[in-house]
């Protein structure tokens, strides 16, 4: 008797095989983020590759920033099916701690090939100021 050999289970034998099981498929849907502080402001550079600006919402509460959205499953109409999907989709979340330093009110974003770009400016460094000493009158 002659037995169907499916080259694309072989290939999901031998990875479950090397890395125990684990499909990458499977792994949970985290954006990739750099962050940086140039000058008077700090950068957050978010990997959002997919994802229409409409589907991406920028939060600041309590001086937590909050990236969240959704990267939605593009209908295509194609013969054949998929052997392997690496891909993600569905929501994500990122929240940070904001320094102190950080003006929160200004926030800016912007959304270029893919990327996410948040500049928070920091607030103005406190001015120095001589405080008068009052004496009572005699």
């Amino acid at each position: 008797m002659l037995a169907h050999w499916d080259p694309f289970e072989e290939m999901n034998r031998l990875h479950d095989h090397l890395f125990g099981g684990r499909r990458f498929t499977k792994q949970p849907f985290r954006i990739a983020v750099d962050i940086r502080e140039e000058g008077d402001a700090f950068y957050v550079d978010a990997e959002v590759p997919g994802v229409s600006a409409e589907d991406i919402k920028v939060d600041v509460e309590k001086n937590v920033l909050t990236i969240s959205g959704e990267r939605k499953v593009e209908k295509e109409e194609t013969e054949g099916s998929y052997r392997r999907v690496e891909r993600q989709y569905g929501s994500f979340s990122r929240s940070f701690t904001l320094p102190e330093t950080v003006n929160a009110d200004a926030i800016h974003a912007d959304l270029k090939n893919g990327v996410l770009t948040l500049r928070l400016p920091k607030k103005e460094a406190p001015k120095p100021r001589a405080i008068p000493v009052n004496a009572p009158a005699r």
